[in-house]
């Protein structure tokens, strides 16, 4: 697989974290790279870093945005944003490292609670 920085990703995540209040997510520890040639089907995924990393290493939690240049360049503006937003959402409060499931006893993360923040967005 091949990938580049995305630093106009970047530059969309600095703008939609303020502006959704996402004040947990630390934006100088998320990177964005763009994927070429990728075997999935997804359009966005998120990394997370091992807690072994932050507890052993002193490397302190980065996540990696990545967009999948087949079908993430496709979208439309507004369906890139809730892409970005979707895989924001997997961040938790506690920027971790970790990664939050799209189930969980306290959160939801599918197209509808998307569509309640990018509502938020819009305004």
């Amino acid at each position: 697989m091949k990938y580049d920085l995305a630093p106009e990703i970047k530059e969309q995540i600095s703008k939609l974290v303020p502006a959704l209040k996402m004040d947990h997510i630390k934006i100088d520890q998320i990177h964005c790279i763009r994927s070429f040639d990728a075997k999935t089907r997804a359009i966005a995924r998120i990394w997370g870093m091992a807690k072994l990393f932050s507890e052993v290493a002193g490397i302190k939690p980065n996540y990696i945005i990545e967009v999948n240049a087949k079908r993430f360049d496709k979208q439309s503006e507004r369906e890139k944003i809730k892409t970005l937003i979707h895989e924001l959402m997997h961040i938790p409060k506690t920027f971790s490292g970790a990664l939050l499931s799209h189930r969980g006893p306290h959160h939801a993360i599918n197209d509808r609670e998307v569509e309640k923040i990018m509502k938020m967005f819009e305004k």
